[in-house]
């Protein structure tokens, strides 16, 4: 069963901005301050709800707090999508069809 509270953790751009960061690679809350605007207080709340929610791992180096994506959470909303791709899919093709109808018009 999917935790409900990820919709509503990853609602908030800043939080998404941050895991695209991390997809990218390792941050410091450092490195995550300098690319966005917000303070170290503001980047540190939201690495702890995204920690708290298992989206990011903490490793410690010596003083230095380093963060990585941890997308196995994400699973559960690809998994929850997939029966409503096959509806996309299908509106896709539709419109795909009238495209093709109207240039050979």
């Amino acid at each position: 069963m999917m935790n409900d509270n990820l919709f509503e953790i990853l609602a908030e751009p800043n939080r998404r901005t941050i895991l695209d960061y991390l997809r990218v690679k390792e941050c410091t809350v450092g490195e995550i301050v300098d690319l966005m605007p917000l303070s170290q207080p503001g980047v540190s709340k939201h690495l702890r709800i995204l920690r708290e929610a298992g989206l990011v791992s903490l490793r410690k180096e010596a003083q230095t707090h380093v963060y990585s994506l941890n997308a196995r959470p994400l699973e559960e909303i690809h998994d929850w999508l997939e029966p409503y791709r096959k509806f996309w899919s299908n509106k896709l093709d539709d419109l795909e069809r009238i495209l093709d109808q109207d240039e050979s018009s």
